[in-house]
């Protein structure tokens, strides 16, 4: 029954009736993890659909330095990792809690034989793909595309929190060096785009900023 309550919470089951929930909590379990615990590494074979429900789950890439690339950041209630499985391939990066968490694991198999022909569940699920399309549009501009001052410019720019956040995790995002991000970060207040207020940088010409990136 406790499986049914998390379910009934979720967007995309949101609208199933009571025999439906039941049905899909039949091959739903409920794993908790700890904080830096891994869910999946990059090159695992993935069988079910995960659904997390509880904590902040970190996804990203090893450079061949060792250094993690940070592709996205998953929060409650997302649904994690659906392309592997709908492409039959291994996971293409790796994925840790970065708090305490919870996870949703639904057989797949099962998912697709009883939900997927239900038209507003399929189109919440593939919803959810075309969000992480996106994200990796994203990614890859910020580490391909972009030089490192219009990546700087290009992440603070489009996320609210970013300036909120610690030197070193922007600088993981963004494959550079701590180093490299205060350099850079210098040369934008030297341009008029931020301002340094105490210990904190805030964006003072966003147009000037996306001058960098577009």
């Amino acid at each position: 029954m406790h499986i049914i309550k998390e379910l009934r919470k979720i967007n995309i089951f949101e609208n199933l009736s009571e025999s439906e929930l039941k049905l899909l909590s039949s091959f739903c379990v409920k794993k908790n993890y700890s904080k830096g615990e891994i869910v999946f590494y990059e090159k695992d074979q993935p069988t079910s659909l995960l659904i997390l429900v509880e904590g902040v789950l970190r996804v990203y890439k090893t450079n061949p330095k060792g250094n993690e690339i940070i592709i996205n950041k998953f929060y409650p209630t997302a649904l994690v990792a659906e392309m592997p499985l709908l492409e039959n391939i291994p996971y293409p990066a790796s994925a840790a809690f970065e708090s305490d968490g919870v996870i949703l694991e639904i057989d797949f198999e099962r998912f697709k034989k009883e939900f997927l022909q239900n038209p507003e569940v399929a189109f919440r699920f593939f919803k959810s793909l075309s969000q992480k399309i996106k994200t990796l549009e994203n990614v890859i501009a910020l580490n391909v595309v972009l030089d490192s001052t219009s990546r700087v410019a290009k992440y603070i720019c489009e996320n609210d929190d970013a300036l909120k956040m610690r030197h070193s995790e922007i600088a993981q995002y963004l494959d550079m060096t701590p180093e490299t991000l205060s350099r850079i970060f210098k040369k934008l207040v030297t341009l008029g785009l931020v301002q340094k207020r105490k210990a904190e940088y805030i964006i003072v010409n966003k147009e000037g900023l996306r001058v960098l990136f577009e």
